[in-house]
Parts: C-alpha cells; structure tokens; sequence
C-alpha cells in the first residue's frame, strides 16, 4: 500500500508484532482510532499546564523528552496501523492534503494567479 520503503517496514513490523500476540482482532478501525486519541492526549497533557516558552523548551529535559518520544511513537504507531486496516496511504493523504492547503490558502498577493493553477 505505501510505497515509502520505512513507512512500509514500520507498518509490517506493527502489523507482525500484532500477529505473534494475536491481537488482529481487536484492530478494527473504531479501536485503533479510540486508541490514537487516548495516545495523542497523553501527549497533550505533558503540555497542558506550560507556558509557551516552557513547551519551546521541553525537549531539554532528558525525563521530559524521552516521555515526549515515547507518545509520539504511540501516535504514530496507532496512526499507521489505523491507515493499514482502511488501506489508507499516509503520505499521499498528506500530500494532497497539502495540494489542497495550498489552493484553499494561497500567498498574500498571489491569490488569483494561483487558485487559477
């Protein structure tokens, strides 16, 4: 489905280590989604309660940062396992997405040249 080689190595090791612990039955979209918003929260609260500066400097603390990490990894991995059970290429998603943005949003003053392309 992706044609990114480590997007698609990621997905079959998420997909393998899945399988050896039998757990396929409970990927269905509806849980793995459930399970990337309990997970992108998680990432969120690390950030709740800092001011703008401290959230700028949050990766320079080691016990901070590592936990920061670790979310983003379980974001991720959710994400690409929720995108391999739909079938969903997550790249080519985002780059229309961002094809889209650009039309939708184009520069200041280049507004009529662009949405015209």
């Amino acid at each position: 489905m992706t044609e990114h080689p480590d997007l698609a190595r990621l997905q079959r090791r998420l997909a393998e280590f899945a399988a050896a612990r039998n757990w396929q039955p409970y990927h269905t979209p509806k849980n793995l989604v459930a399970a990337l918003s309990v997970e992108a929260s998680e990432l969120v609260e690390i950030f709740q309660w800092l001011t703008p500066e401290e959230s700028a400097r949050v990766m320079d603390d080691p016990g901070t940062a590592h936990r920061v990490t670790d979310e983003v990894a379980d974001v991720l991995a959710y994400l690409l396992q929720f995108c391999e059970v739909l079938g969903v290429d997550p790249l080519a998603a985002l780059a229309a997405k961002i094809d889209r943005n650009e039309r939708r949003f184009p520069l200041p003053g280049r507004g009529d040249q662009q949405a015209e392309s």
